[in-house]
């Protein structure tokens, strides 16, 4: 039993200091006042002066009131009963089921050791042309969505939950409006994939801690289940509200803020979630989506540019779909090569004739004479943009390289598209193309 120590010596929003020894950072305690205890969580050390975030907030809490530490961080239980399962930020059911309280294990641990880790070689299938064809998601990876408020990236996780090929998804969470949630719980259940699924949500009513702790749960619990052998995809919505968290807090305590408020130490806190994402040498793995919404489309606002140093590139998304120009994929050489032959030359040639449209259509829109290679582009971008990147196209990969090369075939000749002879005499169609 820890000792109890019955002194508060203050109080600032929802953030308490005690003077105690023997406490790491992350530790829990209880808070005991008026025949009612919360759980708080240490989240600064200074010599005894311990501060600790109270995750029912600190209304009802005096200077008097009792405060037990138990030894131990944060630890949710881990087992195949998760399944199916949604639970709030502190790893407490949300869902009207019972609590599970076997096998804790321990959240927020380290990233794996490098020598625990193999090359990324496996490509995960969305069926969305703009990540399968264009920007593959590799297994292991891991990937931030940049969009800005009001676009529909909580609906595009929810798709790639349902249509991943992966073998269980964590989805985590973070300042969801109750729609939201509602959305990807009602969207799971129809879709048939809550039963492989694990959902950890904070809702921007909920205490700011459960917040913090959204990614390292969600990343613990993807971690048991990769060294099972699973293949595990974690979703995560929204990062930035994840950061603004740590803002918050960091005012809270008083600390130095950096760039905009946000503190000092944001790239290893990110970092420190990212890098969970790993293949392991014999037995599973954890990919990593994480929505990172930008204030005024702003790409060097603090988070998605700390975000940037981390991860492997990104997907934006805007005006509803998958930018062909702002996303990237670094990794997607790495599989492309094994897919079909003329992947990556149909990718390359695809998106360069898409380049020259944006020229040409903006020509258009100076009043400039448009050629007849003009003509041929601005009917290219119109069929690519339809058949491509809108987000309701949903097909294999195959299908969506043979409707490359029907595109194309369908507007320019074979000579046009630049691309290698031998992959024009195997794939180019026999018949040229249906008009848009």
């Amino acid at each position: 039993m820890k000792k109890i120590y019955s002194r508060i010596e203050a109080i600032a929003g929802n953030v308490i200091t005690v003077h105690a020894g023997g406490v790491r950072n992350g530790e829990l305690a209880v808070v005991s006042s008026a025949g009612q205890s919360s759980l708080a969580e240490v989240i600064r050390l200074r010599e005894e002066k311990v501060s600790l975030q109270v995750f029912a907030g600190s209304r009802g809490i005096s200077t008097g009131d009792r405060v037990r530490f138990l030894g131990h961080p944060m630890r949710v239980s881990f087992s195949a009963d998760l399944l199916g399962r949604i639970f709030d930020g502190g790893g407490k059911p949300r869902d009207n089921g019972p609590e599970l309280d076997e096998n804790m294990i321990e959240i927020g641990g380290p990233a794996v050791n490098p020598a625990q880790r193999i090359i990324p070689r496996n490509m995960i299938r969305t069926n969305i042309p703009m990540i399968d064809l264009f920007n593959s998601l590799v297994e292991s990876q891991k990937l931030p969505v940049f969009s800005v408020s009001g676009e529909p990236y909580n609906p595009l996780l929810a798709r790639i939950a349902l249509q991943a090929e992966v073998d269980l998804i964590i989805l985590g969470g973070m300042g969801l409006k109750h729609d939201d949630y509602l959305f990807f719980k009602e969207t799971l259940e129809k879709g048939g994939a809550l039963n492989r699924t694990v959902f950890f949500v904070h809702t921007a009513s909920d205490p700011i801690v459960e917040c913090l702790l959204v990614p390292d749960i969600a990343l613990a619990v993807a971690e048991g289940f990769a060294l099972q052998g699973r293949k595990v995809l974690v979703l995560l919505s929204d990062m930035t509200n994840f950061a603004d968290a740590l803002k918050e807090i960091a005012i809270t305590m008083e600390q130095v803020p950096s760039n905009r408020g946000y503190p000092g130490d944001l790239y290893s806190q990110l970092a420190a979630r990212y890098e969970k994402a790993v293949d392991f040498s014999g037995a599973g793995s954890i990919t990593i989506l994480g929505v990172t919404t930008m204030p005024g489309d702003d790409v060097t606002h603090p988070v998605p540019d700390n975000t940037g140093y981390i991860t492997e590139g990104q997907y934006y998304l805007k005006n509803g779909r998958i930018e062909p120009f702002g996303s990237l994929s670094r990794l997607k050489q790495l599989v492309n090569k094994d897919t079909r032959a003329d992947h990556r030359a149909l990718m390359d040639s695809m998106i360069t004739l898409y380049a020259a449209y944006k020229e040409s259509l903006e020509k258009k829109a100076m009043g400039f004479k448009m050629t007849d290679w003009d003509r041929k582009l601005l009917k290219y971008g119109v069929i690519f943009e339809r058949e491509m990147m809108d987000l309701s196209v949903n097909i294999p990969l195959e299908t969506a390289l043979d409707n490359g090369w029907r595109i194309l075939a369908s507007c320019f000749s074979p000579e046009e598209t630049r691309l290698r002879s031998e992959l024009l005499r195997k794939y180019w169609p026999s018949r040229e193309g249906e008009s848009d």
